[in-house]
């Protein structure tokens, strides 16, 4: 892989969860209760902002996941300071869950693989087939994702909901990723794209 290559790869792997780790930082710096949690909203919405920015500028390309993504991390976040209530920004990664599995689902009905749309050019040489595969697992996994962050939301405290959220979804969305190396290696994905692939799980 070429140092370029990496580099992209970094800023990427950066950006896409940057705004989530500022989050968690800011809510474990600002001290728990309603306060940390409005003030780490707010550094969760400049964070998502910023990121984009950055991207636009240093990898001149940011994924419609990512701008799905912000857009509803401001709206939400919007939404929990105005009325003082962190439901709200909880609520987001299953609204963004739901949304994505509802698209990826209506694409694999018409035959089209819409997650080709949303990573971008992150597997050079995967088939058609493949594709709509992979498609299939994701929208599985996003609506097992929302059911999950509506569990954990509902049993949970802020704090423990938010830990899960950072290093249980994360890690489990990696997981997940690279359990899909194998139908992806199958179905034409170049060997040279191995280590990306595994950075590409959706975050959020």
């Amino acid at each position: 892989m070429s140092q370029s290559r990496t580099s992209h790869s970094s800023w990427t792997l950066l950006l896409d969860y940057g705004p989530l780790l500022a989050f968690f930082a800011a809510y474990k710096l600002a001290g728990s209760g309603l306060q940390g949690t409005l003030v780490a909203t707010v550094v969760f919405m400049i964070a998502a902002v910023v990121s984009i920015a950055i991207g636009l500028v240093v990898v001149k390309r940011v994924s419609p996941m990512v701008w799905l993504s912000t857009i509803l991390i401001v709206g939400f976040g919007g939404i929990t300071l105005y009325l003082h209530d962190p439901r709200f920004i909880q609520m987001k990664p299953t609204i963004i869950y739901l949304l994505l599995a509802a698209m990826l689902v209506g694409g694999l009905l018409r035959g089209k693989a819409v997650l080709k749309w949303l990573f971008g050019p992150v597997f050079p040489g995967l088939s058609e087939d493949g594709w709509l595969k992979l498609s299939r697992n994701w929208a599985l996994f996003f609506l097992l994702l929302a059911i999950a962050n509506e569990v954990m939301r509902a049993t949970l405290s802020f704090d423990a909901w938010l830990t899960l959220k950072v290093w249980g979804v994360s890690i489990v969305s990696f997981l997940f990723a690279i359990g899909n190396m194998p139908m992806l290696l199958r179905h034409g994905l170049d060997l040279d794209s191995k280590a990306e692939v595994a950075k590409d799980a959706p975050v959020e």
